[in-house]
């Protein structure tokens, strides 16, 4: 079964040139696919998730038990990636994966989420980046939109120039986020002791609620792994450049395990951290955890130091984000499931109306605020595609026994069954949850976020076969001109 992009098979051969279209860039290497998935999965996550977890689960136990579980989903899941990215070396990310094994349509659903989830992400970040500008110069205040649609398109002229000053870019916001964050642990670790004695006495007149039971205990455990998903999710990022990658069948598991340890070492090291420094109960319920627990440290220093380094980690977030969008709908496009104009590519490596179209999406979602409802819905994507991406593993072992395979997943069938077993569960329990919220409140309006996924998923169908129709109808025209 053949599979193309640029002319290239799935072999991870160079891609030869198509006329008139340009193409993409084989530059990237292992270290550009650990900087963009740290670039993309340690972001604006940390401050807030630790809080909320906390107020689900009041154990340190539990609190750190679900960040293990979370660091194991995605190790499972990291051996099948790597042999899914090596095999179909293609940018645009698990899109791929789905279309080859399972057909178009599910392709589509993967591509037609990913895209929409990644512009959605795109401008929550960008709000981020300005909310926290305004708090170092007031004058801001007010103008947070702006500054965001202006931050937005700042990266856009960025990665308008190529590929080159992506990954530079890349490279060495990931280099300052990951260098601050661990500076930000050892500093807690050193210096948090007497802060953690002065919290004593506090902490033991405001004991902790009551863990949970019952079927109120499963649900806080599923809402504490939806909230972890997440956060983490972003460690498989080089498959979106898979592409542009100069040696796929070494590179792309290297980066992927990489990316996986990155992530999950300094998410886990953030939380020690912060629970080092801090009593649960403080932790419990607020959305600046971090920021609180640099201030025990660092005094009436602490909140912009945190804010500091939140703003280089959110501006390599979104740096990664564009490139992720851009390269879903690229692929898309070459495979006849967009406009075929938005698969050209610039002399830079860029596909620069697929850059267009993903900032315009990013700037749509910020000034009508319908982001939030994107982020609601963030994680059921993640796992969806997941699910798809595992079972197309499965497939393609059973169909496609010529296939070249660089890379062999690590305990197969074991490790790729654990994961889509985990991530079916999390996908019903996902439903169940929020079913079971929505009668318990009488509440349907406005829907959960797993209605409203499946809602979007519904409409892709229309969608795709009216893009389907237009690229037919484009082919009969042209062929009788």
């Amino acid at each position: 079964m053949s599979n193309t992009l640029d002319g290239a098979s799935t072999s991870t051969a160079a891609p030869a040139a198509v006329p008139n279209r340009g193409r993409l860039l084989q530059v990237l290497g292992v270290w550009f696919g650990i900087a963009v998935a740290i670039g993309n999965a340690i972001g604006a996550g940390i401050v807030r998730t630790p809080g909320d977890i906390a107020k689900m689960l009041p154990n340190a136990w539990l609190f750190i038990g679900v960040w293990v579980v979370g660091g194991l989903y995605a190790f499972f899941g990291a051996s099948s990636l790597a042999e899914l990215g090596a095999s179909i070396p293609r940018s645009g990310g698990q899109y791929n994966y789905s279309r080859r094994a399972i057909g178009e349509y599910a392709g589509f659903i993967v591509g037609w989420s990913d895209w929409l989830s990644t512009s959605g992400t795109a401008a929550a970040l960008s709000i981020v980046i300005a909310e926290y500008s305004r708090d170092f110069f007031p004058v801001l205040a007010g103008h947070e939109p702006m500054i965001a649609v202006g931050i937005i398109c700042l990266f856009f002229f960025l990665q308008w120039r190529g590929i080159r000053w992506g990954s530079g870019t890349q490279l060495i916001t990931s280099a300052i986020k990951s260098a601050s964050f661990l500076l930000l642990v050892a500093a807690c670790f050193a210096m948090g002791g007497h802060a953690r004695a002065d919290a004593a006495t506090s902490s033991a007149a405001s004991p902790l609620p009551p863990i949970p039971a019952g079927w109120p205990f499963i649900i806080a455990i599923i809402l504490s792994l939806q909230a972890v998903v997440y956060t983490i999710d972003g460690w498989d990022g080089v498959v979106y450049v898979g592409g542009e990658v100069r040696n796929p069948g070494r590179d792309i598991p290297r980066a992927i395990f990489g990316s996986v340890f990155s992530v999950m070492g300094i998410y886990l090291l953030l939380n020690l951290a912060v629970l080092y420094v801090l009593p649960l109960n403080e932790i419990a319920g607020n959305d600046f955890a971090l920021g609180a627990a640099a201030g025990r440290i660092f005094g009436k220093y602490g909140d912009p130091v945190i804010r500091s380094i939140m703003i280089v980690s959110i501006l390599s977030s979104l740096n990664a984000n564009q490139i992720f969008c851009t390269r879903t709908l690229y692929a898309m496009s070459c495979d006849g499931l967009f406009f075929s104009r938005a698969s050209r590519v610039n002399k830079g490596g860029t596909p620069v109306l697929a850059l267009f179209l993903s900032t315009v999406a990013g700037v749509l979602f910020l000034l009508t605020g319908t982001f939030e409802r994107v982020i609601d819905m963030l994680a059921f994507f993640f796992v969806a595609n997941y699910t798809l991406s595992y079972a197309s593993l499965f497939l393609l072992r059973k169909r496609e026994l010529q296939m070249a395979r660089p890379y062999r997943a690590w305990g197969y069938p074991w490790t790729t069954g654990i994961a889509l077993t985990a991530s079916v569960v999390f996908l019903v329990a996902s439903i169940a949850t929020d079913l079971q919220g929505s009668l318990a409140s009488g509440k349907f309006w406005p829907p959960s976020p797993a209605v409203l996924a499946l809602a979007v998923l519904v409409l892709s169908y229309p969608v795709f076969r009216a893009l389907k129709w237009a690229r037919k109808d484009k082919a009969l025209t042209d062929s009788s001109s």
